[in-house]
């Protein structure tokens, strides 16, 4: 099946400032009956109060400030429960987040304050996620991703900083800070302790002036053991197809070149997936979706 997809003309400005990370430096507490928790901040605490042990506490003093967080793998029962802090709202089921916060620029790092100890084998983890909503489409893709998994130990104060990668040339609407004091094994008295969050830096965008108009076809659609793409734009040195499943996984990400490419399928389970065709700035000048069916 031939498709021609749409071509994306976005002209978007970014001002000077960045979104504020809501509670970035956790000065604001909530008293929830017997327990507090960081204000604009899920965390595991409402699921352990009847137990009274709780993974997020309130430490003093910060870093700067009054307060940071503390996050600590506790033992509930018989099972070590995993310190965990999302900006927005934490599944307490899954442990996963179920929602994040506004945000609509293009960060260069993510970084803060802090200090993490382990006492089994699973480290825990420091990410962030930038999505939006792409309405053409109807799903929500992933614009960047940061991410780095807790090395040793910081028994005193330290720096960090995580630079972002950026699967799409677009802004993100929403972001996602997931803290975790383990990692899928947790033990007991882990703790990653952190304050200061902030981003920094800016990374270039879509604007009118680099978007070019391309039309694209893929086929056949559902593909089997290959896709194949036809262009009406020639492709210039540093341009690249990246191909995602629907939940911002990358599967594939490969240099093209002249007007028509084909890639292996063969592989890839089957359902849909998304594709982002991008220049060697990292700009996003078309996208599409195709499925696969062996």
């Amino acid at each position: 099946m031939r498709k021609a997809l749409q071509t994306i003309l976005l002209a978007l400005i970014a001002s000077t400032g960045f979104a504020q990370i809501q509670n970035s430096g956790f000065e604001n507490w909530t008293t929830m009956g017997i327990y507090e928790n960081p204000q604009s901040w899920g965390t595991m605490n409402n699921a352990t109060a009847a137990t009274s042990i709780f993974t997020a506490t309130k430490g003093s003093p910060g870093n700067p400030g009054s307060f940071y967080l503390k996050l600590t793998s506790k033992l509930i029962g018989i099972s070590v429960l995993n310190g965990i802090a999302v900006s927005g709202i934490l599944d307490s089921i899954t442990q996963t987040p179920k929602s994040g916060f506004p945000f609509t620029l293009r960060p260069q790092s993510f970084g803060g304050k802090w200090q993490h100890m382990i006492y089994g084998s699973s480290q825990g983890s420091v990410s962030v996620l930038l999505t939006r909503w792409n309405t053409a489409l109807s799903v929500r893709e992933t614009v960047a991703t940061a991410s780095q998994t807790l090395t040793g130990m910081v028994m005193s104060w330290g720096n960090f900083n995580i630079n972002f990668v950026y699967q799409s040339g677009e802004f993100p609407d929403t972001c996602i800070i997931v803290l975790k004091a383990s990692g899928s094994n947790p033990a007991q008295n882990d703790y990653l302790w952190v304050d200061n969050l902030a981003f920094s830096g800016s990374v270039a965008g879509i604007s009118e002036n680099n978007v070019q108009s391309m039309v694209v076809n893929s086929y056949p659609n559902p593909a089997n053991e290959e896709i194949g793409f036809a262009c009406t734009t020639t492709f210039q040195q540093g341009d690249r197809i990246i191909i995602s499943d629907m939940l911002g996984n990358i599967m594939e990400e490969k240099s093209i070149s002249g007007t028509a490419f084909k890639i292996n399928t063969s592989e890839f389970a089957n359902g849909n997936y998304i594709y982002y065709l991008v220049n060697k700035l990292n700009i996003q000048y078309s996208n599409g979706k195709f499925s696969v069916q062996h």
